[in-house]
């Protein structure tokens, strides 16, 4: 983390689409529904925070190589290649945020070398632990390789693994909230229009949190509840939550310039 004498400043933040799939209700929404087999489309995101001092992405979104072996998945773009396009090389992210670790948030993780991993430690436990292993219906969510990459960045000391709460740069923190995940963690970021939260898995569509309805795949169900919860206190207004999956994120906040409509929300 960065001294206790830096400033904290105001990021601009992005949410970056650079894959979608056609889904159905009933894959989203926990519990039956008798609109199960409506078409219910996902995208998928990585988001990054930028201010005067620091560059930080939140989640590197999956490998074309895996998005190539998984049925439905349109992988329209690294994330990589567009945040080349937003004029930031990978070379200049200090920070990479991993909200948690299925394979669809760790996936190019490696391709920031520059960068320190934040995650949180019950999460990075809990997939190298007994339990994980045992539970054989989760293990298509996470990637041995990118585990096992996380695993060596940590030998290494490039990885800050938090425990709970804390400000990872003057401005951007992490918050644990579980539920999807044994250490799920959303992240607050203060911009010049207030504290944007960036949810992730913690709430998939808007429809979760709105209708306090969580999604299928989850470590906890309280846990769940827990997260909208939080999710509402962090953020300076219902506004400014970011979804994890929802589409609408690219309807609610707009493009930073033309060329990049329909791929990439400027969020504040």
């Amino acid at each position: 983390m960065t001294g206790a004498n830096e400033a904290a400043e105001t990021f601009r933040v992005y949410a970056i689409r650079y894959a979608r799939r056609e889904g159905r209700r009933g894959q989203h929404f926990h519990g039956y529904d008798d609109r199960w087999d409506e078409p219910h489309p996902t995208a998928y995101y990585v988001w990054l925070a930028v201010s005067g001092r620091h560059t930080v992405l939140v989640d590197t979104g999956i490998d074309a190589e895996r998005a190539a072996r998984l049925a439905g998945i349109e992988h329209d773009a690294s994330p990589v290649a567009i945040l080349a396009e937003l004029g930031v090389e990978a070379g200049a992210v200090d920070h990479v945020v991993l909200t948690h670790l299925h394979y669809d948030h760790t996936g190019t993780a490696r391709a920031f070398e520059q960068a320190r991993y934040v995650l949180q430690r019950s999460e990075l436990d809990y997939w190298t632990g007994p339990w994980a292993r045992r539970v054989e219906r989760e293990r298509w969510l996470v990637d041995e390789d990118d585990i096992a990459g996380l695993v060596a960045a940590r030998d290494q000391g490039r990885t800050l693994l938090v425990d709970g709460d804390a400000e990872v740069v003057p401005g951007l923190s992490v918050h644990l909230v579980g539920g999807h995940t044994a250490g799920t963690q959303v992240v607050r970021v203060r911009t010049a229009r207030g504290d944007v939260v960036l949810a992730s898995d913690a709430c998939h569509f808007y429809e979760n949190l709105e209708e306090d309805r969580p999604f299928p795949i989850l470590h906890s169900m309280t846990g769940m509840y827990g997260a909208f919860d939080r999710i509402r206190e962090l953020a300076g207004g219902p506004g400014l939550v970011v979804a994890g999956h929802d589409p609408q994120v690219l309807d609610r906040f707009p493009a930073p310039s033309p060329s990049f409509e329909g791929r990439v929300a400027l969020i504040a």
